[in-house]
């Protein structure tokens, strides 16, 4: 949270600090919203300070420090409206949006910033490796709705597949194309990974599956958000080069995953061989059911949802 607090204007910064200490809170977002009080979410609960105010003037300089002073060095992140900072920790951006050529150019005038807080955790997966690890890593599609945990698997799922101290570690590569994965800061992972892997960052993800396949050889791809035909075109060269894929996909169900045009194609071809469904109505990251390719359910935690 040091690089966090750093960042913010001193009175909201000390406003977040008292916060945390006074309470157990596991935040994941800090909302920030012109002309508002600072928002703290930690995925079920919101906390207001109502103490802490952020204005027009903290919107600019808080804009200015996140870049560095030169905007002009973020205009491709800002025209997909986030910024990633040391730490890995990802800064979100709403405004009035500036279009080129029916193209989003860049955000003017920004309104609010939500600060998505990186907080990687090791050891998630592991209750759930015998349902996805057999001779070698199934082919896995995580599927769940926002800040379900969709990520924190897909990371913890990547280091276990690469781990140094395994004999079975495989050469495993990330397509990380919103630096969401890893949080890399000019191509440095700011998340702890093992030293199996290889990164492409803030690449998108059908170039970047292809490019891996020619020049890293990898055993295992792990790419975020899958959903696009282009997407679709690519992991199926993927899997036709005998390379291992893990994947996540927005969703409450495997059956919301099989109503989108992209995905259907992918779901014929019973390309993943295990999908993974995640919750966040009790808690974030609940497993709540693990299927195999025909959507039969291998583990349950409540209800069937397949």
């Amino acid at each position: 949270m040091e690089s966090v607090l750093s960042i913010l204007p001193k009175p909201i910064a000390a406003a977040v600090k008292a916060f945390m200490n006074q309470n157990s809170f596991d935040i994941q977002e800090i909302r920030l919203r012109v002309n508002h009080p600072v928002e703290m979410n930690d995925g079920k609960r919101v906390k207001w300070l109502s103490e802490a105010y952020f204005s027009q003037e903290d919107a600019r300089l808080f804009l200015n420090k996140i870049s560095d002073f030169s905007l002009y060095r973020l205009e491709e992140e800002l025209r997909h409206g986030y910024i990633t900072i040391a730490g890995g920790h990802r800064i979100g951006i709403a405004g009035s949006v500036i279009v080129e050529n029916k193209k989003v150019k860049a955000i003017h005038y920004v309104s609010s910033f939500n600060i998505r807080i990186a907080s990687p955790k090791f050891g998630v997966v592991k209750p759930y490796i015998p349902y996805l690890v057999e001779e070698t890593v199934f082919n896995t599609l995580i599927i769940g709705p926002p800040q379900a945990g969709k990520t924190t698997f897909l990371r913890d799922f990547a280091n276990y597949c690469a781990a140094a101290n395994s004999k079975q570690a495989l050469k495993t590569a990330i397509v990380d194309e919103r630096s969401e994965i890893c949080g890399s800061i000019n191509g440095v992972p700011q998340h702890l990974f093992s030293p199996r892997i290889d990164v492409l960052d803030q690449c998108p993800k059908a170039e970047g599956m292809m490019m891996l396949i020619r020049s890293m050889s990898p055993e295992v791809i792990v790419v975020d958000e899958i959903g696009s035909a282009k997407d679709a075109e690519a992991i199926d060269e993927v899997i036709h080069a005998g390379v291992q894929l893990i994947s996540t996909a927005h969703g409450r169900s495997l059956a919301d995953i099989k109503k989108r045009p992209a995905m259907q194609a992918i779901l014929e071809k019973q390309i993943f061989q295990r999908f993974v469904i995640l919750s966040n109505l009790n808690q974030t990251g609940e497993v709540v059911e693990i299927c195999n390719e025909q959507g039969q359910a291998l583990y349950q935690k409540n209800v069937t949802i397949c």
